[in-house]
């Protein structure tokens, strides 16, 4: 089974940008879509972006604009550029492959 690994995350003030990375241990290519969700405190998981194999792309709609998923095949890896960094974006986030192979995840939190 394809273990996934994020990384990037991290304690930044509002208005700034991180970039999390998700590295598979196996091909991307054999799921149909990649992506991230994220879950803060008390509140539900929820999508905040994925992108399929040939490259479409859905967001959730309080990160439309301001973040952009990306994926490097050649290196089993998918990434979440965030810009504009809000308080309200702190949460811990995780990467999926498919429909249900999780990685454990990674820490953002956004001071004000």
């Amino acid at each position: 089974q394809v273990q996934l690994v994020e990384s990037g995350g991290g304690l930044v003030q509002a208005g700034g940008s991180l970039r999390l990375s998700c590295a598979a241990s196996g091909s991307i290519l054999l799921f149909s879509s990649m992506g991230w969700y994220r879950q803060a405190p008390a509140q539900q998981r929820e999508l905040v972006a994925r992108i399929g194999s040939k490259g479409s792309t859905i967001y959730g709609d309080s990160v439309k604009g301001r973040f952009t998923i990306s994926r490097d095949n050649a290196k089993n890896t998918i990434y979440l550029q965030m810009n504009r960094l809000r308080p309200e974006d702190t949460a811990v986030y995780y990467c999926i492959a498919g429909a249900s192979t999780w990685g454990k995840g990674t820490q953002v939190t956004v001071s004000s």
